[in-house]
């Protein structure tokens, strides 16, 4: 079995998240090879073939160029699958690549089964598995789902350029809008889960934020159902943050979740399920009602 997997260069230099897609490989047992369209100065810690090719010549994203440079490496690898991160980046190219190779797609993969591929499904609170019909097929995967594996050693480079013509070019980049809460930059991040009941019960955990000078982060339940405002969602769908203390307040820990707060220096996990999927990244699991434990604690610090 065979992977080419799509690596991503953003602003000059190489995103972490590529080395995501090489621990998929692993988990996947196959084979791989690399393309990316970067720089010689930011090579991926991968001993294996890496098509290069320049960004300063084919843009650091160009549908048309990139599309064709993909399609170009599939003719020389010809790879079981073809993997993009689920990024503005994949989910743009991605389908595009599927429709010219006349493949399946499988968007947003956040495990492997024997069965197939691991996709989330009724927004995300449920999971199916999907199995591709096709002798190749092109998949994405949801960021964070996988671990980055770095397997060290230099990637044997092979140069490579895009032979088409397009009318479009790369111009930049355009800054998100500014957030009402920039979660991003605070270093304590106190986060209200579906677990704390109901809309009334949140200012038990904006307490705790308070108490600890930091600020209150809410899981998607929370939001979706009204109870904090969305510029205070943490996840993939919110904002991916890294503070010095994470304390998760009937958090359950789904996979969209994690991938946006695991890189948290230290974190607390309030919960009443000892089992929670939270309890795994956690440094500290504390097994208690959040509304008993959350009040002692405030009024304790």
């Amino acid at each position: 079995m065979k992977a080419l997997l799509i690596g991503e260069y953003r602003e000059g230099k190489l995103l972490e998240s590529t080395y995501e897609l090489l621990g998929f490989a692993d988990q996947l047992g196959a084979e791989t090879a690399l393309l990316l369209v970067g720089s010689d100065s930011q090579l991926p810690a991968f001993g294996g073939t890496l098509y290069l090719a320049d960004a300063n010549q084919c843009g650091e994203y160009n549908p048309d160029l990139h599309k064709q440079l993909v399609l170009d490496a599939v003719q020389k690898e010809n790879p079981d699958y073809v993997v993009f991160l689920h990024s503005s980046y994949g989910w743009d190219l991605a389908p595009r690549v599927a429709a010219k190779l006349r493949v399946a797609q499988v968007s947003e993969a956040i495990g492997l089964t024997e069965g197939g591929f691991e996709v989330g499904c009724c927004n995300a609170k449920m999971r199916r598995t999907v199995k591709p019909t096709t002798a190749k097929a092109v998949i994405t995967i949801q960021a964070g789902a996988f671990p980055g594996l770095q397997p060290g050693g230099t990637p044997q480079v092979q140069k490579v350029t895009a032979s088409v013509e397009s009318n479009v070019s790369f111009s930049g980049y355009e800054p998100a809008e500014a957030k009402d809460v920039d979660l991003t930059r605070a270093e304590v991040i106190v986060t209200a889960g579906r677990g704390v009941g109901k809309k009334e019960n949140v200012p038990v955990i904006a307490a705790l934020a308070k108490a600890l000078g930091g600020e209150l982060g809410a899981s998607r339940p929370v939001v979706d159902a009204g109870w904090v405002e969305h510029s205070h969602q943490v996840g993939t769908t919110g904002q991916t943050v890294s503070p010095k203390l994470y304390i998760a307040c009937g958090v359950s820990g789904a996979i969209q979740h994690l991938a946006g707060m695991k890189k948290s220096d230290f974190i607390v996990a309030i919960n009443k399920d000892k089992d929670a999927p939270i309890g795994e990244v956690a440094d500290v699991l504390v097994v208690a009602d959040v509304l008993q434990f959350v009040p002692a604690l405030t009024t304790k610090l």
